[in-house]
C-alpha cells in the first residue's frame, strides 16, 4: 500500500491548516473561499426524487437506468447541441474526481505512455498519471505537444482554477489535431453552466467535432450546476468505443452509482430553473466579491467563467493566502494548480450570501 501512496504528491489542502486556523480566529468568524464546497440547499425536486427512491434494496447498474440515460442524452442534445447521442454515448459515474484519478488506469496506460493537461489545472490529472505509472506533462497549446506515446490529452475549459475558456475555433483546432496524431481527448466541462463573460461550448458540438464522437469524450458533473456535490453525480459523453470498455471495467470494479442519486439525476437533468436560480446566485456573489478583490488592490485574470476568481497582489501566493487569513478570509494558494500560478489564488464563489457579504466588509 505505501508504494501506491509513496506515487502521490502531499496532499495539497493539508498545507492550508495553519492559515485556516488564522482565518477562523476572527471575531465574526471565517469566511471560508477556499475549497469551493457548494453551501445552497439541494432543490427540493431533487431531494423528493431522491427519498422517493430509497426504497432501493437491490443493486444499482453501473450503465445505469435506461430512465437516467434518457435524461443525459436528452440534456446533451438541449442544452450542449449534441447530435444524434444514444445511450452507448454516455456513462455515469460516481462524481467526476475518482474518474479523473483513475481513468489513466482504467484505459491500462502506464510506463511509457504520456498524459497531458493544462499548466495550471485541477491537481488530480497528475494523481491520475501518478497512479497509473505514467508519464505527465503540461501544456499552454495542447497542438505543440509532441504525440509520440502522447495517450491520453485532457482539456479543461471553462478552467479550475482560471476560468478561462477555450473559444470553438480553438477546441475545433484541438480536437482536429488529436484525431490526425491518434490522441484520446477527454474534456473536463463540469463548469460549462457556469459562463460569466463567455458562453462555453463543448467539444460534443457538431462545429466542433464535424458531427462526430471519434476519439472524444466529455466530462460532466452536476456538483456545481445543482448543489449535488454531496451526491456524487457525474456522467461521460462521448465516443462508444471508448465508454464500452470503461464500462466493462468498472462493472468489474463495482463502480456504481447509488439507484436513489441515479432517480435525483433524472430530476435534476430535467429542470432548467434551479440551475438558472443557481447562477443567479453565483453571479451575485461574484459582482460583490469581484468589485471588493479589485478595490483592495488585486488584479483579476480570465475568470469569465467557472466559480472561482483568478486573483493576485503581484506577491507569492502564500504572502497573499496569509494577508486574508489576517481578515478571517481562506482563499486556495494558487500554487496547488502549478508553478505557474505561484503569485495568484483562487477565490471562490461558494460561501452563503451573508459570508460574501461580511468578506467585501472586511475587503
Amino acid at each position: 500500500m505505501s508504494a501506491v501512496s509513496d506515487r502521490l504528491p502531499t496532499f495539497p489542502w493539508d498545507k492550508l491548516e495553519p492559515y485556516k486556523k488564522t482565518a477562523a480566529a476572527h471575531p465574526d468568524g471565517i469566511v471560508d473561499l477556499s475549497v469551493g464546497t457548494p453551501v445552497d440547499p439541494v432543490p427540493e425536486l431533487i431531494q423528493k426524487a431522491l427519498i422517493d427512491a430509497a426504497d432501493s434494496p437491490g443493486y444499482p447498474t453501473v450503465w445505469g437506468t435506461p430512465a437516467l440515460r434518457d435524461a443525459i442524452t436528452g440534456w446533451l442534445e438541449r442544452r450542449l447541441g449534441a447530435r444524434e447521442v444514444t445511450h452507448r454515448h454516455v456513462l455515469p459515474i460516481v462524481g467526476s474526481k475518482e474518474l479523473v484519478a483513475w481513468l489513466p488506469t482504467q484505459l491500462g496506460l502506464g510506463p511509457g505512455d504520456r498524459v497531458a493537461y493544462p499548466r495550471l489545472a485541477y491537481p488530480t490529472y497528475e494523481v491520475g498519471a501518478r497512479l497509473a505509472r505514467a508519464a505527465y506533462e503540461v501544456y499552454d497549446d495542447p497542438t505543440e505537444l509532441d504525440p509520440e506515446g502522447l495517450k491520453l490529452l485532457w482539456l479543461n475549459s471553462p478552467s479550475n482554477p482560471t476560468g478561462r475558456v477555450l473559444s470553438k475555433a480553438e477546441l475545433t483546432r484541438i480536437v482536429a489535431w488529436a484525431r490526425e496524431h491518434g490522441v484520446l481527448l477527454f474534456s473536463d466541462e463540469c463548469y460549462l453552466e457556469l459562463g460569466w463573460e463567455a458562453d462555453p461550448v463543448s467539444v460534443l458540438h457538431p462545429e466542433v467535432n464535424g458531427g462526430s464522437y471519434e476519439g472524444i469524450v466529455s466530462v460532466h458533473s452536476l456538483s456545481k450546476r445543482s448543489n449535488l456535490a454531496g451526491y456524487r453525480a457525474a456522467f461521460l459523453a462521448g465516443d462508444p468505443a471508448v465508454l464500452a470498455p470503461l464500462l466493462e471495467i468498472r462493472k468489474h470494479g463495482g463502480m456504481m452509482t447509488s439507484a436513489p442519486t441515479q432517480a435525483a439525476v433524472v430530476a435534476a437533468l430535467g429542470d432548467d430553473v434551479h440551475v438558472r436560480e443557481q447562477r443567479e446566485r453565483y453571479a451575485a456573489r461574484r459582482a460583490l466579491l469581484r468589485e471588493a478583490l479589485l478595490g483592495h488592490g488585486f488584479r483579476i485574470e480570465h475568470s469569465e467563467a467557472s466559480l472561482y476568481l483568478w486573483a493576485t497582489r503581484d506577491e507569492s501566493c502564500w504572502a497573499t493566502v496569509a494577508h486574508l487569513a489576517d481578515r478571517g478570509i481562506l482563499v486556495a494558494p494558487g500554487d496547488f494548480y502549478g508553478e505557474a500560478g505561484e503569485r495568484f489564488v483562487r477565490v471562490a464563489l461558494t460561501a452563503t450570501d451573508e459570508r460574501i457579504r461580511a468578506a467585501v466588509e472586511r475587503l
